[in-house]
């Protein structure tokens, strides 16, 4: 097969300008819609139905179905998200990502050019970040049909090579190679809209056939879910299966649609003559066909991938469990539920607090993961509780009970900012594994020396958030915490001796000393809990 340098150029320029234009275009409508879009996936998925119209919601509108599921990996990862819930928005998502294709294939290569100089002038004149997030998604939409433009003059000559024409004949009279040469180009682009815009470039040249293009699309389907087995690397087990349903459920599609492809690639001759659109539907048709198949089966596929992921899912319940709308019309009640709610709060802190320690200490990595877990499982509670408190606030209070409410409002603010430190410690923890960093056995042990202390008053102010009236107790933690810190002054003062002796290294202080005073702010938002009880009792 002869192929001059001008093909060559033309068609790998047009093509990193049409994959720019896509993965410009996905960046710009993530940016300006991405955070809203995560929080609808965490509401909207309460069953698998409505998972599977969140997901293709989500994905038509961010261009990428790749980010979608990546963003459900992390929503598993941290405990917003159930494996059946997450299978239902990957299928989804796959639905969704047909969106572009369909957009392609009306070819608007004219329109190229006006929305690069739009898009461009957007860019630049606006200060903005929403008016920018749109030029960039306009001057992306111009840059893919720009070069699917360049990219179809470029391969037009091909129609007219006997080799690549045998090229193609083979891989249509063994599907299987039309399927790895779609997964391999699809892992390689690291993008599966542009695997079929290169077909449907290809198409309108009259270089492929639908029934060539077929087993290529289909790896193309196999190929995208490589990005969320990537991102679920490291990540809880949970997150893990939830990467692994979307690998399955493709690969089953696939084996479904290699029974029916003669069929379906007539029906879908049938339904339009033009090679762009021909493409689009058999993206679309299958993912649709395909969820329609597997998703009565989601349960079965979440059990299936179960046993090849095993382990034990430790589930944090997300959202309050004790507070109740009902009671905001008897405060003295919903003032009760509220420090229930407080104490279930604190006890998670805690348990960051101890996660993030364990892997500074321990270099277990995997406790980060558990930590920074557990602290968005406060940060929820933080939301949920202070809202409920602003509600009861309004209603109708004695002075009493409105000093408590406000006494209460401190308490969760200390109580978040004390998981806010525990993330801290697990950031630290991560640059000591990055860097490798030695400790002494002295420093190890002042570490675990004043942990120890520290736990001691969490336990403490725990019992006081539910214990309201017991001053001694309330005084104890004071006391205590005055304690820690003289005694993180004394360790602080210990480790710049061996800092100067030479003892440690300069890298590993510095994380140490931050180390410490993180621990001594934990205490300080333990103590603070103490003076709003004796304000209280005064």
């Amino acid at each position: 097969m002869e192929l001059d340098g001008a093909m060559f150029i033309g068609f790998f320029g047009g093509l990193g300008m049409f994959l720019f234009g896509i993965h410009y275009m996905s960046r710009s409508l993530q940016a300006t819609a991405g955070p809203n879009l995560r929080a609808l996936l965490a509401r909207l998925t309460s069953n698998p139905l409505i998972g599977v119209m969140t997901g293709a919601l989500v994905t038509a509108a961010v261009q990428s179905s790749s980010a979608t599921t990546v963003m459900v990996v992390g929503l598993v990862n941290a405990g917003l998200m159930t494996l059946p819930q997450a299978i239902g928005v990957v299928m989804g998502a796959n639905i969704g990502t047909s969106f572009t294709a369909q957009l392609i294939a009306f070819n608007l290569s004219d329109l190229s050019l006006p929305a690069i100089a739009v898009g461009s002038f957007v860019i630049l004149l606006s200060r903005r970040r929403f008016p920018r997030n749109v030029g960039q998604c306009i001057l992306g939409f111009g840059l893919l049909f720009f070069g699917l433009g360049i990219m179809q003059e470029a391969v037009a000559p091909l129609r007219y090579q006997q080799a690549f024409q045998n090229l193609m004949v083979l891989m249509a009279d063994h599907p299987i190679w039309g399927t790895v040469v779609g997964i391999g180009m699809t892992v390689l682009l690291q993008s599966s809209s542009g695997t079929i815009g290169i077909l449907q470039g290809f198409a309108q040249q009259g270089v492929i056939s639908l029934p060539m293009s077929l087993p290529i699309l289909i790896g193309d389907n196999i190929g995208t879910t490589v990005t969320a087995l990537i991102a679920s690397f490291g990540t809880s087990i949970a997150a893990r299966r939830a990467a692994l349903s979307h690998t399955f459920f493709n690969f089953i599609g696939a084996i479904i649609f290699f029974v029916v492809m003669p069929f379906f690639a007539s029906v879908i001759e049938l339904v339009t003559p033009e090679p762009m659109r021909q493409i689009a539907h058999a993206h679309t048709f299958f993912n649709v066909l395909n969820t329609l198949v597997q998703l009565p089966f989601i349960y079965v596929l979440a059990r299936v991938v179960t046993r090849l992921v095993p382990g034990e899912v430790v589930e944090i319940p997300h959202g309050p469990q004790h507070l109740s709308e009902t009671l905001l019309g008897a405060p003295e009640v919903a003032i009760e539920q509220v420090r229930r709610e407080l104490v279930r709060m604190a006890a998670i802190a805690t348990e960051t607090l101890d996660d993030a320690m364990d892997a500074f200490l321990r270099n277990d990595h995997q406790k980060i993961e558990s930590c920074l877990k557990k602290e968005e499982v406060v940060n929820d509670l933080e939301k949920s509780i202070m809202r409920y408190l602003v509600r009861l606030s309004r209603s109708d209070l004695t002075l009493e009970q409105a000093h408590e409410v406000n006494g209460l409002m401190n308490m969760v603010n200390d109580i978040e900012r004390g998981g806010d430190h525990a993330e801290n410690i697990a950031d630290l923890a991560e640059e000591k594994f990055d860097g490798k960093l030695p400790y002494s056995d002295q420093a190890v042990a002042d570490a675990r020396d004043i942990y120890g202390k520290i736990t001691y008053i969490l336990g403490m102010a725990q019992n006081l958030i539910q214990d309201r009236d017991n001053r001694d107790l309330a005084q104890a933690v004071v006391a205590a915490e005055e304690e820690v810190d003289e005694l993180e002054e004394r360790l602080r003062a210990r480790h710049i001796a061996r800092l100067n002796s030479g003892r440690c290294y300069p890298e590993s202080g510095v994380l140490f000393i931050d180390l410490l005073s993180n621990l001594e702010r934990v205490a300080d938002h333990a103590s603070s809990i103490a003076f709003v009880t004796l304000e209280s009792i005064e």
